[in-house]
């Protein structure tokens, strides 16, 4: 009788290429289902994404107030409050500033394509249309907004609608969170309760990490680049600052783009050598926050690499527009952390009977 084993179909290479394409297959699968799951149902999911984020950043303060001996749900009604007292005071600012000074920057801006038109030439008529083209486009779009007051009023109820509903889960997932993880541990099979636990703590505690990070690099680089514009007497100076503020919860890219508008408004108002020096204050923030800022807060948190960022800034661009932007880096935090928590599991498992 024979025992020669049959010869395999594939050598083993192939094999293990094909359950790896598998693998990576029905991973892709379920990650574009749950991206159109949210797409389907984002008048729901957006507002529990945004009291995550809220949960995250403002965790601690509510950690604070129970080591004070204040009751949960006081604690958690406090740290709403606080939440509307900053966010809404930081709101007021950021777009007061912006509709006082918001004018006087388009028009520089509009100015400044027309004065690099006229230095470029026949190259330059690119951007003397884009200018052109963009004042006829807000135009339109103000009349088109002027006769759809009622269109306007709907997105403002519905902006004002997920604002009560995000805070209102902020209060629950701060006042249940031990709850949230008893639900964790019980959604999941028995042996791998230990495992989900601390997945959800390692990407919970990646968003909190970005989120607290990400403030704080946001206020410096508001103060110290607004700083400068007052300095330098740049018109819009203020709502110049409110525009980085705002624009740094975009990595990288928000950072250009404020730092491009505000060249270009001190181009058009103040000259050539003022806008060198503007210039010079943004890179010279931006050399600040890349070797000083940003490590110290990726030492806390998740490290991504910068191509990782853009290419996640860029498909929750195209996915949800400014919204996917804005939320697009701490998910990929949060995943990093499940990578990195996993990783750390078995790669300690693999390596421990070695």
């Amino acid at each position: 009788m024979s025992t020669d084993r049959p010869t395999p179909l594939l050598p083993r290479g192939a094999q293990r290429t094909a359950a790896w394409c598998g693998v990576i297959l029905l991973a892709a699968g379920v990650a574009a289902v749950f991206v159109w799951l949210c797409v389907v149902f984002k008048t729901a999911v957006t507002p529990v994404l945004l009291a995550l984020l809220g949960t995250a950043l403002l965790g601690p303060l509510y950690r604070r107030l129970l080591r004070m001996k204040v009751n949960k749900s006081l604690a958690a009604g406090l740290t709403v409050i606080a939440v509307v007292a900053v966010v809404g005071g930081a709101t007021y600012i950021v777009v007061a500033a912006l509709i006082e000074t918001g004018d006087q920057i388009i028009a520089s801006l509009r100015q400044a394509a027309t004065d690099i038109a006229e230095h470029l030439g026949a190259a330059g008529t690119s951007l003397d249309d884009l200018a052109k083209n963009a004042k006829a486009l807000l135009e339109k779009f103000g009349g088109t907004a002027a006769s759809g007051v009622i269109s306007g009023i709907s997105v403002v109820g519905q902006m004002l609608a997920a604002a009560v509903l995000a805070l209102l889960l902020i209060f629950f997932f701060l006042r249940d969170s031990d709850r949230t993880v008893d639900a964790l541990r019980s959604l999941a099979p028995r042996s791998t309760g230990d495992m989900v636990e601390a997945m959800g703590r390692r990407a919970f505690e990646a968003v909190e990490g970005f989120m607290r990070g990400t403030t704080f690099v946001a206020f410096v680089d508001a103060v110290l680049i607004g700083t400068g514009l007052l300095v330098l007497k740049v018109p819009g100076a203020v709502g110049l600052a409110a525009l980085v503020f705002v624009t740094a919860y975009i990595p990288y890219l928000g950072a250009f783009l404020s730092g491009a508008i505000a060249v270009l408004v001190a181009l058009a108002d103040r000259g050539f050598a003022i806008a060198l020096w503007v210039l010079g204050i943004v890179l010279a923030v931006q050399v600040l926050e890349g070797n000083v800022l940003q490590p110290m807060v990726q030492s806390r948190t998740v490290q991504m690499h910068p191509a990782v960022v853009m290419l996640a800034i860029t498909a929750g661009a195209s996915v949800a527009g400014i919204l996917g932007m804005l939320l697009a880096v701490p998910l990929t935090a949060a995943a990093f952390g499940v990578i990195g928590e996993l990783r750390s599991r078995y790669g300690a498992q693999d390596a421990g009977p070695g």
